[in-house]
């Protein structure tokens, strides 16, 4: 299997406007690479501060020369060396073409992206030219903000928005106890081996179905979603009924693809909204992402 590779091209050749689709999607993909092979180790705390610690505070967990957090006995470190290793090893050993977009914050959390590149993988949502290809998302972090997990998700290409659809039957969520290694190492052969059994299309007909269904008022819509999952107030104050930020931001995005796309304004479109505000403007973790992703996407999919 051999890695597409964008670094070996020179900035004069990604700025040429006769790059192809693909090109332009991997170009804009790979703008964010972040280290997330820091150096990591686990410190005895007494050692450390040469004084006995309390009971569950026995370990440190050392990111990049920072102490990112205090542990017990009983918390299991999985060094993303070993994590992301071994999910790069399962993909070149299933000879899948995949570029990555990995995010570190702040050297606690990791998320990496792997989009996967094939001709019969790509799924073309009602409009042919709103092209999605499957993605394994996989996150760990140091300082327990997150669990360690994985699963299937979507990138389209009209928007260069990553779907974290989190599905429990074709991921998994591991919490750091224990043998971690020996746990989810077998988690990510598992996941791997289902995306190969093509279970992700079970995801992408979903897609399909919330396309079909038109919005025929997109404010009241976004207000709707918002209202139903709490996730923003749709007014922007108790005193003015015109939308917030955050609603205008939906609305925008939502008439921008259908215009784009030649199409009327449908739950696909809405949906996707809402997970690009989620991921590119709300604060949250990558477990509450993933979280709340899931609770729109039911509740739009509900919505066909």
């Amino acid at each position: 299997m051999q890695k597409i590779n964008l670094i070996l091209k020179t900035p004069k050749i990604m700025e040429n406007t006769t790059m192809n689709a693909q090109e332009k999607f991997i170009a804009n993909f790979i703008k964010q690479q972040d280290n997330v092979m820091v150096s990591n180790s686990v410190i005895d705390m007494k050692s450390m501060l040469g004084i006995p610690t309390r009971v569950g505070l026995e370990n440190g967990i050392i990111s990049n020369g920072a102490l990112v957090n205090v542990v017990s006995n009983q918390y299991g470190h999985l060094p993303n060396q070993s994590f992301f290793g071994e999910v790069e090893r399962q993909l070149k050993e299933a000879n899948i073409n995949y570029v990555t977009k990995s995010i570190n914050r702040n050297d606690r959390s990791f998320s990496v992206d792997y989009v996967l590149f094939d001709d019969n993988l790509t799924v073309n949502v009602k409009n042919c030219n709103d092209k999605i290809l499957p993605m394994l998302r996989f996150v760990n972090s140091y300082d327990g903000s997150n669990k360690t997990s994985g699963h299937f998700g979507f990138f389209r290409q009209v928007c260069s928005n990553g779907l974290h659809v989190a599905q429990s039957e074709i991921g998994f969520s591991v919490k750091h106890r224990g043998k971690i290694v020996e746990i989810v190492m077998p988690e990510i052969s598992t996941l791997v081996h289902k995306f190969m059994a093509n279970e992700y299309y079970t995801l992408s007909n979903k897609f399909e179905l919330m396309a079909q269904k038109s919005i025929k008022d997109v404010n009241a819509f976004v207000k709707s979603v918002a209202d139903d999952l709490g996730l923003f107030k749709f007014d922007a104050s108790a005193t003015n009924a015109e939308p917030s930020l955050n609603a205008r931001l939906v609305i925008d995005t939502i008439t921008k693809e259908a215009r784009i796309l030649g199409a009327e304004p449908n739950l696909w479109l809405g949906y996707n909204a809402f997970n690009e505000l989620l991921h590119d403007k709300l604060k949250k973790t990558f477990d509450q992402q993933a979280n709340i992703d899931s609770k729109i996407f039911e509740h739009i999919l509900q919505m066909a």
